[in-house]
C-alpha cells in the first residue's frame, strides 16, 4: 500500500474536485441533443483521453453530444500505481462523485454509464465500490473490460445494487477475456439479468464476427454499443466509413426497432485534433441515420 497520508489523499480528492469546474462560457452554444430519430448517439469519454474532465465536458457540448459513458480515467488522479488507485477509489468521499454528476447535468449531458473495469485482482470491497460510485454519479449502468471468470463475483453486487453491467469485448481472442459470442454466453450463463454486454462493434468486426447478427439476437442484454470502424482480420482502427464495421446497418437496426441502446462513439484512430475527429464521427452517424 502507498505511504500517502490521509491529508495527502484529501488533497488529491480536493484537486480532482477543483479540476471538474466547468469552464466559463460552456453554455454559449446551448444544451446538446444527440438523439437522432430515436437513436441516442453519445461518446465514451475515453475518446477525449488527451484532456481533462473539464475539457472533455466542454467537448461534448461543443460537438453537441448529450450522452456520456464516463471512463474511470477521467475521475481518477493520473499517474498513480495500482494500489494507490485502489486506495483512492475506496477512500474518496462519494460526495465527490455526486458533484461530478452535477457538472454533467448542468451541461445537459446524460451520464448514462460508468466505465469501471472489474478485473480478477479486484477485492470484493473494490467491486462494491464501483457500484457505489456509479450510483453516486447517477449512472444507469456500468461497462467493464473485465475477465470472463469475474462475472460470477460481480453478479451478487449487480443484483444488490440493481444495476446492469455490460461486459466489453476486444478483438484479441484470449483465454478469460471477452472477444467472441461464446465469451459473452459463458459469462452470462447461470447469472442474473444484470450481467449483460457492452458490444464494441469495431472490435467484434476485427475479430471476424457479425455485429448486426449479434445485435439482432441479443439486443435485450446489450447495455451500450461502442461505435468505431475497424478492418476485419484484426485490422486497424480507421476513419468512420473506411473500415469493415457495419456502422450504418447497426444504427439503422436501432432506429427501425426503437431499441433504447445508447450508441457511443469511441474515437481510437489517429487524427490531428480529438474534438474535430469525434465531431467527424458524429456527423457520419447522423448521415447514417438520414439526418
Amino acid at each position: 500500500m502507498s505511504n500517502l497520508t490521509r491529508r495527502e489523499w484529501n488533497k488529491l480528492a480536493l484537486g480532482a474536485a477543483v479540476a471538474v469546474t466547468l469552464p466559463a462560457g460552456i453554455f454559449a452554444a446551448g444544451k446538446p441533443n444527440s438523439k437522432i430519430k430515436g437513436v441516442q448517439i453519445g461518446a465514451q469519454s475515453y475518446s477525449f483521453r488527451d484532456r481533462s474532465l473539464d475539457d472533455a465536458i466542454k467537448a461534448y457540448v461543443e460537438i453537441g453530444l448529450s450522452s456520456c459513458e464516463l471512463w474511470s480515467g477521467h475521475l481518477e488522479p493520473r499517474g498513480l500505481k495500482r494500489d494507490d488507485i485502489r486506495k483512492w477509489r475506496l477512500t474518496t468521499p462519494l460526495n465527490f462523485f455526486s458533484l461530478v454528476s452535477e457538472k454533467f447535468k448542468k451541461a445537459g449531458i446524460d451520464l448514462y454509464a460508468l466505465n469501471y473495469s472489474f478485473r480478477e485482482d479486484y477485492t470484493d470491497e473494490e467491486i462494491a465500490r464501483g457500484f457505489e460510485i456509479a450510483k453516486a454519479l447517477g449512472a444507469k449502468a456500468i461497462t467493464a473490460s473485465s475477465n470472463v471468470s469475474t462475472a460470477k463475483r460481480i453478479d451478487p453486487f449487480a443484483k444488490k445494487y440493481k444495476m446492469r453491467v455490460g461486459m466489453h469485448n476486444h478483438s484479441n481472442i484470449r483465454a478469460n477475456e471477452f472477444a467472441t459470442p461464446d465469451d459473452f454466453a459463458k459469462a452470462m450463463e447461470g447469472m442474473s439479468e444484470y450481467i449483460c454486454v457492452n458490444l464494441d462493434i469495431g472490435h467484434f468486426t476485427a475479430a471476424n464476427f457479425d455485429a448486426v447478427d449479434y445485435l439482432s439476437k441479443h439486443h435485450g442484454r446489450i447495455v451500450t454499443l461502442h461505435i468505431k470502424d475497424r478492418k476485419r482480420d484484426q485490422g486497424a482502427n480507421v476513419v468512420f466509413g473506411e473500415g469493415d464495421t457495419p456502422i450504418k446497418p447497426v444504427l439503422e437496426l436501432l432506429m427501425k426497432n426503437k431499441w433504447q441502446i445508447p450508441a457511443n462513439i469511441e474515437y481510437e484512430y489517429k487524427g490531428e485534433d480529438t474534438v474535430a475527429e469525434v465531431k467527424r464521427c458524429y456527423e457520419y452517424c447522423r448521415k447514417a441515420l438520414g439526418a
